[in-house]
């Protein structure tokens, strides 16, 4: 079982952790798909020390047939984070502008590089100003870390592996809205519908305004979509960064077994080969 603490962090015990004589490293990754970029609302103000790193070219590859979030390359994610300050063995928080999907695919994807001690500020910005805690518009600077990248802490599913997880192997979670499951509307790739077999659990299910519920109410709310004890899971969405929320969220339900598509259906898609399925069940 991950213990929540482990995982996330209320505002003020960040706080207390920031002022302490070892504070955590802060890292600033507010993103927007449309819209303004995070760094426009960093400049404005974020936690004192926290360093802005961008989702789209730090954490993430350049997007293309892998999707439109891949993988970044280990090498380029490291100078990132050593760029940021992040430091082996020390621990990092993450944070985003509140819905916690960007800051959940930062907290999986420094876990999935071997960087273990990465916690997700629990509710974002917005509670962390809620909590009434200080804010600056000062850029640090921090010495370089020394974090070492090892690709492959946390399991990783290609669509090969997705769609053996789909079709009996496991259960593979389809996160996105149900209309884009069914295959009524696709507002962003060019095909609409779902991978065949998968299973919707749009995110709204278990988590709202970037917070999750209790561990138990996690574990009744993935049972109840089918996920079990000892059946292999993964998850899905459009580009795999709602789905690291769905694996963060499936970590607290424990189960730190959960893989992530990282390519999600963006990456599905881009070969037309793969089946498509539509409609409100699993599909064949």
């Amino acid at each position: 079982m991950s213990g929540t603490e482990d995982l996330l962090v209320e505002p003020d015990r960040l706080a207390a952790e920031i002022d302490s004589a070892t504070p955590p490293t802060l890292l600033d990754v507010r993103w927007r798909l449309t819209g303004p970029p995070g760094r426009d609302d960093y400049a404005v103000g974020h936690l004192p020390g926290a360093v802005f790193v961008d989702l789209d070219t730090a954490l993430c590859g350049p997007p293309g047939h892998a999707g439109r979030h891949p993988l970044p390359d280990p090498g380029a994610l490291q100078a990132a984070l050593r760029a940021a300050g992040v430091r082996s063995g020390h621990p990092v928080v993450v944070y985003d502008g509140g819905d916690g999907m960007a800051a959940a695919r930062a907290w999986w994807t420094l876990r999935w590089a071997g960087h273990r001690p990465v916690r997700l500020l629990h509710g974002g910005y917005p509670a962390w100003l809620a909590a009434g805690l200080p804010t600056t518009a000062e850029v640090p600077r921090p010495a370089p870390g020394d974090v070492e990248v090892n690709p492959g802490a946390l399991p990783v599913l290609d669509a090969a592996a997705a769609a053996r997880l789909a079709a009996g192997e496991g259960l593979l979670l389809d996160v996105r809205a149900a209309a884009r499951y069914r295959g009524e509307t696709e507002p962003i790739d060019p095909v609409a519908g779902h991978v065949p077999g998968a299973v919707n659990l749009p995110a709204p299910e278990y988590v709202a305004d970037g917070r999750f519920p209790a561990a138990e109410v996690l574990r009744e709310r993935f049972a109840a979509a089918g996920v079990t004890e000892g059946t292999p899971v993964g998850a899905y969405c459009g580009s795999g960064v709602t789905a690291a929320q769905a694996v963060l969220a499936l970590h607290l339900a424990g189960r730190p077994d959960a893989a992530l598509y990282v390519g999600s259906w963006s990456n599905w898609v881009a070969d037309p080969d793969r089946p498509v399925a539509t409609g409100p069940t699993p599909g064949a």
